[in-house]
């Protein structure tokens, strides 16, 4: 299925204010503060806010005096997630530096080469995954579909005005719901909004010695998880679960059987996390591995046309003339900026490393490496939303193959490690960029945006946070100091002890195989690999959230479906999240739905970047030191109900 002849919401034959100097401000400006909260996030719990949404509501907000148009705030967000997405590719890999060694302190000049050259590449190589990924695919693009929904029923038409479409109401009654809770849960901590445990299933004698058996279970009680697996559907979140079964419920219970806990590991939930951080979660990486380079084959098609086109279009001197909704950057300026982009990146691993052979080799490897992470990261965020998109395990995924290609090369010591972060960095970083802004450029495609004008926001955007996040990071690194109880930077250990072991030749590599072999059955199959993957390499209190949500659609759409039957003209959730006439009590049911979904994703959002400049702040809002965890389960609980029952009260009216 493609969508090649989606009809949005402002025609291509109708041109409105779109790439204005406001709105490209605003970019800018969003770009740095979201790009910096999220720096922050990132450093301190391991994991960053996706800042599309968020992004949306705070350009809808400051455009609203000025009426601007709807396309108008989405450049603006465009600016926005690029912020975000290069601030979490530098804060996952950079800090590794100092944890190696190498730096004493942030190199400002250095990160933002890294960031500008990393991010320039991820625009550059998201320009023909647009169409690959977005226009000739039906991947949902969940937070895409939240997005245009929350901007078609506030916004109201072409121009904000004072009130949107009358059913934004549960647009704003899910995201309330949403925003109150995680305050709740995540600064006021009147309750916890993680639900696990381990149990303890027998002992049992292998081969001559007492092992115990457990059990680990949990639920992360998430309202945009929820939403996402709503969105998503039955499908994919049950093959997200799938992989979380296989990892925390089949191997990871043999694991502890055959091995037991490491000898200084005294409570179970704690070897839990140990086995699954050092060793399952390679699994997922090599499942990632194999999962991500079948995806590239998979629209391999869509991608040679691409090249074609620019190839034509190089021989004709001119390219094809297309509508305004199909206008991208030329495509020739596209390929021939990738292939200026090995001179500077040479030059600057040659600056960094002091290896002229191998500083030439992976400069060209990068370009590659970079198109690889790229076009991984749009499929899985394109599959389960940003926030949930793992580029931590797709930075893993690349930092393997660049450690193994240096170890080759012989580059070991200080120094290689050093050049491997550098690169994986940039690749990262690309990786980051190409993956949520193909989020943002799906609901730029639904809204009617101009892909071009959209290309050139976030351009912009890349370039505003890359002058910024160095100094940012260093000034955290100064105040907090990274590795520190207050600034931990979970990530960021996890990418330099990977390479510590490669370097080393301490790499748990059976793991990675295990994944690998497992993708490989999967294909065989004829099963997804990604989103197994996606289950196996996350917590398991993630995946089970967004298979509740899965449930919830799966029902929702069995009752329209016993009372509707398949009689009426299907109509996807793209359509429906820009519907804004002559809507079917049908649609208005999965309408409702979408519209609540998406208010639940953006009201956690929202409040994820609230509480996150309140830590920075330093400001404390805590009413328990260790709060209880039955509070947030039967909100949850209820919760869930809600998303159940509004859509379907719609079946009464």
């Amino acid at each position: 299925m493609t969508r090649e002849d989606f009809k949005p919401l402002i025609p291509a034959e109708k041109t409105i204010p779109e790439l204005t100097l406001r709105a490209t401000l605003i970019g800018i400006f969003l770009a740095v503060f979201l790009g910096a909260a999220n720096a922050y996030l990132g450093l301190y719990a391991g994991m960053t806010v996706s800042a599309i949404i968020p992004g949306a509501v705070m350009a809808l907000a400051i455009l609203r005096p000025f009426k601007g148009t709807i396309l108008e705030v989405n450049v603006a967000t465009m600016g926005a997630s690029a912020g975000e997405c290069v601030a979490a590719g530098v804060i996952f890999t950079i800090p590794a530096l100092l944890i190696l060694g190498v730096w004493s302190d942030i190199n400002y000049v250095q990160t933002t080469l890294i960031a500008l050259f990393g991010g320039m590449l991820g625009v550059l190589w998201m320009v023909p995954l647009r169409r690959a990924l977005v226009v000739k695919t039906d991947l949902p693009f969940p937070e895409g579909i939240a997005v245009a929904a929350v901007l078609t029923t506030t916004v109201g038409g072409e121009e904000i005005s004072s009130k949107g479409e009358k059913s934004g109401m549960w647009l704003a009654i899910g995201a309330f719901i949403s925003a109150l809770y995680k305050f709740g849960q995540s600064s006021l901590k009147v309750f916890r909004g993680l639900f696990e445990g381990v149990v303890h299933i027998g002992r049992y004698n292998i081969d001559g010695a007492d092992r115990e058996g457990w059990m680990y279970g949990g639920l992360a009680t998430s309202p945009a998880l929820l939403a996402v697996g709503w969105i998503i559907g039955p499908r994919i979140a049950s093959f997200v679960l799938v992989g979380g079964l296989i990892g925390w419920a089949i191997i990871l219970p043999i694991a502890v059987l055959v091995g037991g806990w490491p000898s200084s590991i005294v409570n179970p939930l704690e070897g839990v996390y140990y086995i699954w951080s050092n060793q399952i979660r390679y699994i997922g990486v090599g499942a990632m591995l194999v999962g991500g380079l079948w995806a590239v084959w998979l629209i391999r098609n869509n991608l040679i046309d691409s090249i074609r086109e620019a190839i034509l279009g190089l021989k004709s001197g001119k390219e094809k003339e297309k509508k305004r909704t199909e206008q991208d950057i030329s495509l020739k300026l596209v390929f021939i900026s990738i292939g200026l982009m090995v001179i500077p990146i040479f030059l600057l691993y040659e600056w960094l490393s002091n290896m002229f052979g191998i500083s030439l080799i992976m400069a060209i490897a990068t370009i590659f490496f970079a198109f690889i992470a790229s076009a991984l990261a749009g499929y899985l965020t394109g599959l389960v939303g940003s926030s949930n998109c793992p580029i931590s395990g797709v930075t893993v995924t690349i930092l393997l193959i660049v450690s193994l290609m240096m170890f080759g090369l012989g580059a070991t010591g200080t120094a290689g490690m050093a050049i491997v972060v550098f690169i994986s960095a940039v690749i990262c970083v690309g990786g980051s960029i190409s993956g949520d802004l193909l989020q943002a450029m799906a609901s730029g495609y639904m809204l009617g945006a101009t892909p071009k004008k959209l290309q050139i926001s976030m351009t912009l955007g890349v370039i505003a946070i890359s002058l910024v996040v160095g100094g940012v990071i260093s000034v955290l690194h100064k105040a907090f100091t990274i590795g520190s109880q207050e600034l931990p930077a979970p990530q960021a250990f996890l990418m330099a002890g990977i390479v510590k072991g490669v370097i080393g030749g301490g790499m748990i590599w059976p793991y990675v195989i295990v994944g690998a072999i497992l993708a490989f059955v999967l294909i065989l199959l004829d099963i997804p690999i990604l989103p197994v993957a996606i289950g196996i390499y996350l917590p398991f209190t993630l995946s089970v959230p967004i298979f509740i949500g899965g449930i919830i659609r799966f029902i929702t759409d069995k009752i329209i479906e016993k009372k509707f039957g398949s009689t009426e003209e299907e109509i996807s959730d793209w359509e429906l999240a820009i519907k804004q006439t002559e809507i079917k009590p049908k649609e208005k049911v999965i309408r409702t739905g979408l519209l609540l979904s998406a208010g639940f994703v953006a009201g956690e959002a929202l409040t994820g970047v609230a509480v996150a400049t309140l830590v920075v702040l330093g400001i404390n809002l805590s009413m328990f030191s260790s709060p209880p965890i039955w509070p947030g389960l039967l909100i949850f609980g209820y919760i869930a109900l809600l998303l159940a029952y509004i859509p379907l009260r719609e079946l009464k009216r």
